[in-house]
């Protein structure tokens, strides 16, 4: 079964990590209109870019995506 991309960025969160990934991860949880069911690059990427949350940047969206997508072929 496919997991959606916000399940697979729950993966960095917690656990005392204190980098870049995790810091999107946990911005990416408290954010309440985030597309959590999203398997689509543009629709979560356009997302991440209106949202222009701190934490949230699309470079670290894009490293995330390279994981993910690698992941779930």
């Amino acid at each position: 079964m496919r997991h959606s991309f916000y399940q697979h960025v729950l993966t960095y969160r917690g656990g005392g990590k204190m980098d870049a990934l995790s810091d999107f991860a946990e911005a990416m949880f408290l954010d309440h209109t985030f597309p959590k069911q999203s398997e689509d690059f543009d629709e979560l990427s356009r997302y991440i870019e209106e949202a222009a949350h701190e934490e949230m940047t699309a470079v670290r969206f894009d490293e995330l995506w390279v994981v993910y997508s690698e992941l779930e072929k």
